[in-house]
């Protein structure tokens, strides 16, 4: 029960910040950039 709570605590901040769908993808594609990035070193 507690980790229901807070993966939905986490999903709505993560989405209150973005506040759109677009942000939500770009913020993904940010992450996946630096990833990325860390990976090539």
């Amino acid at each position: 029960m507690k980790k229901i709570t807070f993966v939905m605590l986490a999903l709505t901040v993560l989405l209150t910040g973005c506040n759109t769908i677009n942000g939500v993808g770009k913020d993904f594609e940010k992450l996946g950039e630096k990833v990325q990035d860390a990976s090539k070193k």
